[in-house]
């Protein structure tokens, strides 16, 4: 797919989100559980490296079906599957409503309701939690999301296509299905039979691996999102936090997107006063507590951050353009 083709591609998957997004958990998110459900359910025998096989079969088998079926078909219509691919992948309204609405309860003052969506998005418990707090909490998945649903997904497009995006989408789906839960009960609820549950030292193996497998994935990805941020918001300030806070910060799949972020808006993230520890984390970023003020500057930052990637994507495919 040559560079227009791709662009072209992007701006119309974002301008169709926009308009009627997809419901990600139904036609992407439950699928694809019950898939891996029903491989662990049959393939893993308490034998080490049987994660490395199902991680195979679920990211690599995909991309290859995806690449094949896009080969075989004529130029015009793997326009249009690659639109498709794109438009199942891509999801920069997949999540946002999460954000939206905490933003509104803490406006409106309804923090109880802002602590419990924050909870179903992020995950963990809130109690105590100050509406700067949640605001801080809900700035610092927002970063992230938006690289894992938008700039992830479109970085992997434009350099394998479809099969690209789908690679990434898989693999980030397993390290975040893995390392969420030690629990992989293939169960009626997920639609499979009754299915043996994985000790504790196999779900941490599936983790383990799932996470080192997507950290090199995502390793160049994730870099490019935070230079976006970068020249989104506050370039000296989010470079400065990427470099010197990045080490400190808990998650490493995260580091960089939050440093950087919390550098670009001006404004510091971490260190909370939740009763959980498992979301306290060390201060990031430059100037005062982000509160809830500074959620509206962070969709701004998103939204220049996309602006930036999209306008490079086609000055590079008009410079291909005018060279050929």
């Amino acid at each position: 797919m040559t560079l227009a083709l791709t662009f072209i591609s992007l701006l119309a998957v974002l301008l169709a989100e926009q308009i009627r997004p997809l419901p990600a958990k139904q036609t992407v998110v439950d699928p694809l559980r019950k898939l891996t459900a029903w491989l662990i359910a049959r393939l893993d025998g308490g034998h080490k490296y049987h994660e490395q096989l199902i991680w195979g079969l679920v990211v690599l088998g995909g991309t290859l079906l995806c690449a094949l079926i896009y080969d075989l078909l004529p130029q015009v219509l793997g326009f249009l599957f690659g639109i498709a691919v794109l438009f199942l992948t891509l999801g920069f309204r997949h999540e946002s409503h999460y954000f939206t609405d905490i933003h509104f309860a803490l406006r409106m003052g309804e923090t109880g309701r802002a602590r419990d969506l924050l909870a179903e998005w992020r995950g963990g418990r809130f109690d105590g939690v100050s509406a700067d707090g949640m605001a801080r909490l809900t700035i610092e998945q927002a970063l992230v999301r938006a690289h894992r649903n938008v700039f992830g997904i479109m970085f992997w497009f434009v350099v394998l296509g479809p099969c690209g995006a789908v690679m990434y989408r898989l693999a980030r789906f397993l390290y975040e299905e893995w390392n969420k839960s030690t629990d992989y009960n293939a169960g009626p609820m997920l639609g499979v039979e009754a299915a043996p549950v994985l000790p504790d030292v196999a779900a941490r193996r599936y983790g383990e691996f799932a996470c080192h497998a997507f950290l090199i994935l995502d390793w160049l990805p994730s870099r490019l999102t935070a230079v976006l941020f970068s020249i989104g918001g506050n370039f000296e300030d989010s470079v400065l936090c990427w470099r010197s806070q990045a080490a400190f910060w808990p998650d490493r799949a995260s580091a960089i997107l939050v440093t950087s972020g919390a550098g670009a808006l001006g404004v510091r993230l971490g260190e909370q006063d939740s009763s959980d520890e498992a979301n306290e984390s060390p201060e990031v970023g430059v100037g005062e507590k982000a509160g809830v003020d500074d959620l509206q500057a962070t969709i701004g930052l998103v939204w220049r951050a996309l602006v930036v990637f999209l306008m490079l994507l086609a000055l590079t495919a008009i410079a291909v353009w005018v060279g050929n």
